[in-house]
């Protein structure tokens, strides 16, 4: 199975489609590219107009939503990256993300949530999909997200564009 057949299959499991337009809120672009190196701006867990995961993880969002603002924060910036080089089996690895999870003051679960993420970039990029990985409680995130997750990516050509 192509891994952009595993990105459809990971968008229905959730339950959201990721086809539309991926919505930016200010000056700024999503990806910018440098040679092999594709860099994705943080992404929060937005589907169309609606931020579908909101509040504090451990106060008004459970480990689990917390998760699942992970896996759709991830896969917006797969979404990304397909639409940038074509497919997603253009992507060499997933070199690194970052985890930031709006944290209730006792929630200490931070590296869970970013399970969430980490386990959606295996299920659709296999071994690429390996990277390495920060995660962080922090006190607010844009729009009430609970989970915002950057990456950096890298691709074999890096000259592939859709």
């Amino acid at each position: 199975m192509s891994r952009d057949a595993r990105f459809q299959e990971q968008a229905q499991a959730l339950g959201y489609s990721f086809d539309g337009e991926i919505k930016i809120g200010g000056n700024y672009v999503p990806l910018v590219r440098d040679g092999h190196h594709i860099y994705l701006s943080g992404q929060i867990p937005r589907v169309g107009d609606t931020v579908v995961v909101t509040g504090a993880a451990g106060a008004g969002a459970s480990l689990a939503d917390a998760q699942k603002a992970a896996k759709v924060c991830v896969m917006r910036s797969l979404a990304l990256l397909q639409r940038a080089l074509g497919s997603l089996d253009a992507v060499q690895a997933i070199l690194r993300i970052t985890v930031y999870v709006q944290s209730a003051p006792t929630f200490t679960q931070q590296s869970e949530v970013a399970d969430g993420a980490s386990d959606l970039l295996f299920a659709v990029l296999g071994d690429a999909g390996a990277h390495t990985r920060t995660s962080v409680g922090v006190l607010q995130l844009p729009k009430n997200a609970t989970v915002e997750v950057d990456l950096i990516a890298t691709t074999a050509d890096p000259h592939a564009s859709a």
